[in-house]
């Protein structure tokens, strides 16, 4: 198994994957076949399946198992792309906040299987449009 490598302007166009915090491998992928000295064929999977599957193998870089790279979530909570959608919990606290010459209105977030440490402000605002259920 390997990590694929993305490059940062190609990566957007390619894999849909943009911003200054994007991954700069993704995968891991497994190797179908050696072809030639230098270039393996991979197991994509099917949203990846207008990229070409050759790849050099200076663009891989190899993948060891450890438990903790294993994400563990019930099947029901995932998007058919494979990403999560995040839920909040509970509003723990509120917070108004004056920036220049208006005030903007906080809530912290504790999001659904998230620990208490990763909990996060967002603005009231936008937490209302998405999630109106919590401020009935």
């Amino acid at each position: 198994r390997v990590f694929l490598k993305v490059s940062p302007f190609r990566g957007v166009k390619r894999f849909g994957i943009k911003g200054k915090l994007s991954p700069r491998f993704i995968g891991p992928f497994e190797i179908l076949e050696r072809i030639g000295e230098v270039s393996y064929r991979l197991a994509l999977p099917p949203q990846l399946s207008h990229v070409h599957d050759v790849f050099h193998v200076s663009l891989l870089r190899g993948y060891h198992y450890h438990p903790l790279h294993v994400a563990s979530y019930r099947f029901d909570q995932t998007q058919p792309d494979m990403s999560l959608s995040e839920v909040p919990e509970s509003i723990l606290d509120r917070q108004e906040r004056v920036m220049r010459n208006k005030t903007i209105s906080f809530v912290k977030i504790l999001w659904k299987n998230h620990p208490e440490c990763e909990v996060t402000w967002e603005t009231e605002k936008s937490m209302q449009a998405s999630y109106p259920r919590f401020f009935s």
